[in-house]
C-alpha cells in the first residue's frame, strides 16, 4: 500500500509540475471601442448611448490542454453621457477587468481560429469628472460584471466583444434620492507578443 501511495504521489507531483510548464502566457495591447449608457433608478430623463475609447496593456494565461485560462488588462477608459437637455459630460477611468477565459478547440480551423468566452469582475477608478453638473456627482470607484465573446486569430491577434453589468452605484444625487450604473458594451482588439 505504501508503494502505492508513493507511485500516486509522484504521478500527482508530475501533474502539477508539467501542466504549467505547458500552460502559454502572454502580453499585449488592447484597443477599442466602448459605448456606454447611464441607467438611472428614477426617471430624470434618458442618457444615450454614447461612444467612447479604451485602451492599455493585457495578460493573457491559458492551460493548453483544457483550454481554460484568464486574462486581466489596464485600460483607459473614456466615457461619456448626454442627458435629454443637451448636456454632455465625459468621465475617464482606469478600467481593471480581470476575465476567466475558455478556449473552444476546434478541430482542423484550431491553430488558425480560435473562439473563447469570457467573464469576470471589472473594477474602475474614475481620474475625471468628479461632477456631472447639478445635483449629480460620480463615485470614484465602480465595480461591474463582464460576460463576452471572442475570436483569436494566429495565436497573436484577439478580437472581442463584452458587455458590462454594473454592480455599485457609479452616479448619484446630494440628496442619494437617486442614483446610477453603468452599463457598457465594449468591442476591443489586442495583438499579443
Amino acid at each position: 500500500m505504501k508503494f502505492f501511495t508513493k507511485v500516486l504521489a509522484a504521478v500527482v507531483i508530475a501533474m502539477a509540475t508539467a501542466v504549467p510548464a505547458q500552460a502559454q502566457f502572454k502580453w499585449g495591447i488592447k484597443a477599442g471601442v466602448a459605448v456606454n449608457s447611464l441607467k438611472f433608478n428614477k426617471d430624470l430623463g434618458s442618457t444615450d448611448n454614447r461612444a467612447g475609447f479604451t485602451g492599455g496593456l493585457m495578460a493573457d494565461f491559458t492551460v493548453p490542454v483544457i483550454g481554460l485560462g484568464f486574462d486581466a488588462s489596464v485600460l483607459y477608459a473614456s466615457r461619456s453621457v448626454e442627458f435629454d437637455n443637451g448636456d454632455s459630460k465625459t468621465r475617464s477611468y482606469i478600467d481593471i477587468p480581470l476575465n476567466l477565459k475558455y478556449r473552444i478547440g476546434l478541430p482542423v480551423v484550431g491553430k488558425v481560429v480560435t473562439p473563447f468566452l469570457t467573464t469576470g469582475p471589472d473594477f474602475s477608478f474614475l481620474l475625471s469628472g468628479k461632477n456631472m453638473g447639478g445635483a449629480i456627482k460620480n463615485k470614484t470607484f465602480d465595480f461591474a460584471w463582464n460576460i463576452g465573446a471572442g475570436i483569436e486569430v494566429l495565436s497573436h491577434v484577439q478580437v472581442a466583444a463584452s458587455y458590462g453589468f454594473g454592480i455599485t452605484k457609479s452616479a448619484s444625487g446630494d440628496n442619494s434620492m437617486f442614483s446610477g450604473k453603468n452599463r457598457c458594451w465594449t468591442v476591443t482588439a489586442a495583438y499579443l507578443f
